[in-house]
């Protein structure tokens, strides 16, 4: 059964990711962001380890803003480089996307 609280849509965007790793370093990188939802998304191709609780920093196109991390993939399994995100309540939405006309969904609502 799958846990998700909202539909998710399937996407393939380049984003910019800052912020403190697991080790208390900070970092800038390249990621992709695999699917979205109006309150998070999937991130692809970490390099650095991000614990669950932090708070990052993701740039889309001209938009940015903050996000916390609520899972991240543990080295050695097929969700090695992953981080599942949510938005803060006080950020704006930086998806140029009406979600509920896109359709085609990953998991269920």
């Amino acid at each position: 059964m799958d846990r998700r609280r909202k539909r998710r849509v399937a996407a393939c965007f380049p984003v910019r990711i800052w912020g403190i790793d697991a080790k208390a370093q900070p970092f800038a990188q390249s990621a992709k962001v695999v699917n979205i939802s109006n309150g998070g998304a999937l991130v692809d191709g970490m390099l650095r380890v991000v614990k669950p609780g932090e708070i990052i920093h993701l740039k889309f196109g001209d938009e940015q803003a903050r996000f916390r991390v609520v899972w991240a993939g543990k080295t050695g399994t097929q969700r090695e480089g992953q981080l599942g995100i949510e938005g803060l309540a006080a950020e704006p939405s930086i998806w140029d996307l009406n979600l509920a006309r896109c359709g085609e969904f990953v998991g269920k609502g």
